[in-house]
């Protein structure tokens, strides 16, 4: 039986892309994130009260539930730069990619939200990949999430993991666990859950 193998050429402006989200956090510590994992034993548990609103028959709908707060398993060391710091070194490397520069951070969803823009076609895909493992060697940080906006790419982006395992491999001596993570869950699901 014949295996099909791919050999990647590693592009510099891929490998620069890498280099500029690593520089965002430089000054950040180095963690073993084995020691990040927790068992939170027999503290008492705080329950969190949310709500989720949606549309149903042209109808706006209030559904209530709880959840228990649970912070345990593996988890990325925080970061311990200061936003000051964080956004010195960001301007720091728009200003060496000749980009315009931020007058403050984008904390909507952490920290801080950095984009990596390429033309579709020239491996933005790979460079997360690589961002991740690069993210990985500097700081330690061991959990990564990949958002996508379709089907189509979720599953391109699915193949590019399997592709390029043996690649990083070589490189950095380790493998990505990954998985596809669906959060979706339909209206019913959602009522039989609460109820």
């Amino acid at each position: 039986m014949y295996t099909l193998k791919f050999n990647f050429k590693i592009q510099q402006y891929q490998t620069d892309a890498v280099a500029s989200v690593v520089r965002v956090f430089k000054g950040q510590p180095y963690s073993n994130p084995i020691s990040y994992r927790r068992d939170i034993g027999n503290i008492k548990k705080v329950k969190q009260h949310s709500q989720i609103s949606f549309m149903m028959n042209e109808e706006q709908q209030t559904m209530e539930f709880t959840d228990d707060f649970d912070d345990s398993g593996f988890k990325n060391e925080g970061i311990k730069l200061s936003f000051d710091m964080l956004l010195s070194n960001i301007k720091e490397v728009q200003q060496e990619n000749n980009l315009m520069i931020s007058d403050t951070l984008v904390d909507n969803l952490g920290a801080c939200s950095l984009d990596v823009e390429m033309e579709t076609g020239t491996g933005k895909t790979y460079v997360y990949i690589k961002t991740m493992y690069e993210l990985n060697k500097y700081y330690g940080w061991t959990k990564f999430i990949v958002v996508v906006p379709s089907i189509a790419v979720r599953e391109g982006v699915k193949k590019s993991f399997e592709i390029t395992q043996d690649h990083f491999m070589e490189q950095y001596g380790k493998k990505v666990r990954y998985f596809v993570y669906n959060n979706w869950i339909p209206f019913p699901a959602i009522r039989e859950l609460m109820s």
